[in-house]
């Protein structure tokens, strides 16, 4: 398995401190490219690095990769940006599928985030310029369809959190607890993970939180959409970068890296199936990501491989508790390695990069440890899973399920009813400039609707009973009763 592929070098920076010691990502992502090199023993690795890529963050870079490259004198490398909307895991697993196919020797993938700089500018009043690359990659990289409607991005805006919110309703709804018993236990999840972060000396918080904390709203931990507060949301405000270096057996046996240093990706599975969130048949159980999990517990069942660390995408509760479900991890402890995204940091578009980093250093630690990473892209739009271990015991493999799950999750038609009955699938409430309810429902003609309500009253009621399942009267997307 000469072209089997294989890691070996790995590198993360953080920062905190005021804005005169603080980078930009682009220097940021230098630095832990630096460490990954120095990580690997074999300064060399570098010279075989056929590909750069670098998942889109939220700087204007066009070429971050390219700069990288020429300041280290890597020569001769393709580079690539990808946009948001596609999966991280999607940037390891054509790195692995090329090494494979013989196709590249080694492959660097680098992530960074600066965005606690320019917050810190503005704290201390100070200029932010940001180093000017003007000159395109050799590819970009983007996804072929948007992550959501037009009548979605009216009522919730571009910020992911009120499409959680939803998806968190209708979870809360299918598994049949007390309306406010579903929040403790949401709140005390997250509390685990903040005391596993404040143990991970790359995290962003050095203290655990408490899940009253949590759970209550205040000055400190507002409402984004509910059930969200503040610490319910990935934290994106960070100086973090990351840099994983990939390449053949063969290379890293020709440069004599350590065994101490390799660890091996056995397999991954991603569904790419864009189905806007109002759009999905069942809101909280996409056909897709079930395919794609079943994959990877069914080769881990054929070669009795048993996976014991894990780390679940965490940009909200919902998602954890997703992944969970799907892969029977029942306690918060076991859920993840970093502490999560509200906690460990969750650059805006690398989290994965960095999970699956500290993921390889603990199977380093110990070589019987065996990891599963997964990671989202939108609305839990996209999903994918990562199975990570010690010894190369399979050849690596990945499926895409992309094409099975579009067979048979067919999007729901948008109801053209412009009066009537529903019934609510999901819901959340947002106060950007005004207090809403934001509604999706199921129609008597069998389509769906957003629908939405400006009523204090019914707001303050969503947020304190269960309204999912309850059968309302809509007129002109607005709810009457």
């Amino acid at each position: 398995m000469k072209n089997n592929p294989v890691v070996v070098g790995i590198g993360t920076i953080q920062q905190k401190g005021g804005f005169d010691e603080l980078d930009e990502a682009l220097i940021l992502m230098d630095k832990a490219f630096k460490k990954a090199i120095a990580d690997s023993t074999k300064t060399e690795i570098k010279n075989y690095i056929d590909e750069i890529q670098v998942p889109k963050g939220y700087w204007r870079y066009r070429d971050p990769a390219r700069w990288i490259a020429e300041n280290n004198q890597i020569k001769d490398v393709k580079t690539s940006v990808t946009k948001i909307g596609v999966l991280q895991q999607n940037l390891i697993n054509s790195t692995c599928n090329k090494i494979l196919n013989g196709e590249i020797r080694a492959g660097l993938i680098l992530g960074g985030e600066a965005r606690y700089k320019l917050i810190r500018s503005h704290i201390e009043k100070k200029e932010y310029i940001e180093t000017e690359l003007t000159n395109n990659p050799d590819h970009y990289v983007k996804a072929k369809d948007d992550l959501h409607l037009k009548i979605e991005e009216n009522a919730l805006g571009l910020m992911a959190v009120g499409y959680y919110g939803v998806l968190e309703s209708a979870l809360r709804s299918s598994l049949n607890i007390n309306f406010d018993t579903h929040h403790k236990n949401i709140s005390e999840m997250y509390s685990e993970f903040s005391k596993i972060a404040s143990q991970n000396n790359e995290s962003w918080i050095d203290k655990p939180i408490k899940a009253e904390q949590i759970l209550n709203q205040s000055k400190e931990n507002p409402l984004q959409a509910f059930p969200y507060n503040k610490l319910h949301c990935s934290s994106w405000n960070v100086n973090q970068s990351c840099a994983l270096i990939i390449c053949s057996e063969d290379i890293a046996n020709k440069l004599n890296i350590p065994t101490e240093k390799r660890v091996y990706p056995l397999a991954s599975s991603e569904n790419n199936h864009m189905v806007a969130t109002l759009q999905r048949p069942n809101l909280i159980e996409p056909y897709g990501m079930k395919m794609a999990s079943d994959f990877i517990l069914q080769i881990c069942d054929s070669y009795n491989i048993k996976p014991n660390i894990f780390d679940l995408y965490s940009c909200f509760p919902v998602a954890v508790q997703m992944f969970s479900r799907l892969l029977n991890v029942k306690k918060p402890k076991d859920m993840t390695i970093t502490g999560g995204m509200s906690f460990a940091g969750g650059p805006l578009n690398s989290y994965v990069i960095h999970s699956t980093i500290k993921t390889i250093s603990r199977i380093r630690e110990e070589s019987n440890n065996i990891g599963i990473v997964t990671g989202v892209s939108g609305m839990m739009t996209k999903q994918s899973f990562a199975l990570w271990a010690k010894n190369p015991i399979i050849e690596f493999l990945h499926k895409d399920f992309t094409n099975e799950a579009s067979c048979y999750e067919v999007p729901v038609e948008i109801s053209s009813i412009n009066e009537g009955y529903g019934k609510i699938i999901g819901y959340t409430t947002i106060y950007n400039k005004n207090p809403k309810a934001i509604i999706y429902i199921d129609c008597e003609d069998g389509g769906r609707k957003l629908i939405t309500s400006s009523d204090k009253s019914i707001i303050k009621s969503m947020e304190s009973e269960e309204w999912v399942k309850r059968k309302i009267y809509f007129k002109e997307n607005r709810l009457v009763h």
